[in-house]
Formats: structure tokens, C-alpha cells, sequence
């Protein structure tokens, strides 16, 4: 037992001796390396975030194909909607509270929303807590939380109130 003991001992002390010369090599390298080596990446990270960011923003609004016809999708291609209680050229959204959780505002950090296709109107309101909602002809558009990949219309209709937005900013019933 003396000698198990002995031996788990030899064991655990030559883990420990490992890994304090893995860290102790490893810390002296990783210092100075990284100033070069994190820079550079961070540099090239944040300069593809930019660039992401951008190719993002360049497109807010655009038209694509769907089973309903032609209709405005945002950049990422999901449908774009109306919401009937919304006051055209009112300057505010009507949906609000749980209503904004199904049916989450279009969001655009550019003064002047980008588009691709979109014939109508392309504006932007100040939501409640300060973002830019996109507007089509003057009236605020939505996403649906249940369309889940570019091409879904299911929001189409739902409560007889939200409707799709058709290119030159009509309303597809």
C-alpha cells in the first residue's frame, strides 16, 4: 500500500512539475506573442465585423420571390410585413408591448435605409426605445417570429391584420 501510495504521489508530483513547466514556458511566449499575434487578428476580426457590418447595412430592404408573388424582404432575405393599425406618415408604431415580440420592428442604422428593388416610399420612425423602425410608403414594417428562413410568408394574414409588402409598397391581401 506504502508503495501505491508512493507511486500515486510520483504520479501527481510529475503531473504537477508538467504542468507548471507547460505554464511557465507557455505564459513567457504567450506574453510577447500576442501583442503581435492578438493585434493582428483583432485588427483583421474587427475589420471583417466592419465589413460584415456593412454588407449588413448596405441592404436594408429588397425584393425577392414568394408564394404570395413578388414581396419586400429585409436584408437577410425574411418577409417583410405590414400592421393594419398603424397610421400611415403618423410617425409611430401601434404594436406595441407583446406584440413587438411577435412581430419585431425592421431596424436600420442608416439615416437613409438602402434598397434594393423597393419601388415605394423607403423612410425610417424613431422607435420607443430610440432605435430607426424602416418605413414603406410612410407605414412602419415588421418581421414575424414564426417565419423561420428566408422565403416563410406565414405571417401573411394572421388576425386579419398583418399583410405582406408588396415592392411598390402595397399591401398584399
Amino acid at each position: 500500500m506504502n508503495k501505491q501510495l508512493s507511486v500515486g504521489l510520483a504520479v501527481l508530483a510529475l503531473a504537477a512539475s508538467l504542468t507548471a513547466c507547460g505554464g511557465g514556458s507557455g505564459t513567457t511566449p504567450t506574453t510577447a506573442a500576442p501583442a503581435t499575434t492578438t493585434a493582428s487578428p483583432a485588427t483583421t476580426a474587427s475589420e471583417s465585423a466592419m465589413a460584415t457590418a456593412t454588407e449588413t447595412a448596405v441592404v436594408d430592404l429588397k425584393t425577392a420571390s414568394s408564394s404570395a408573388g413578388n414581396i419586400v424582404v429585409d436584408g437577410k432575405g425574411m418577409s417583410v410585413y405590414y400592421f393594419t393599425k398603424d397610421v400611415k406618415d403618423s410617425g409611430k408604431s401601434n404594436c406595441i408591448g407583446d406584440c413587438l415580440v411577435a412581430w419585431p420592428p425592421v431596424i436600420t442604422t442608416n439615416d437613409t435605409p438602402k434598397v434594393e428593388g423597393v419601388t415605394g416610399k423607403v423612410g425610417t420612425i424613431t422607435t420607443a426605445d430610440g432605435k430607426k423602425q424602416v418605413t414603406v410608403d410612410g407605414m412602419p414594417v415588421y418581421l414575424w417570429e414564426k417565419d423561420k428562413a428566408p422565403g416563410d410568408v406565414t405571417g401573411q394574414g394572421v388576425g386579419n391584420v398583418w399583410y405582406l409588402v408588396a415592392p411598390d409598397g402595397t399591401m398584399i391581401k
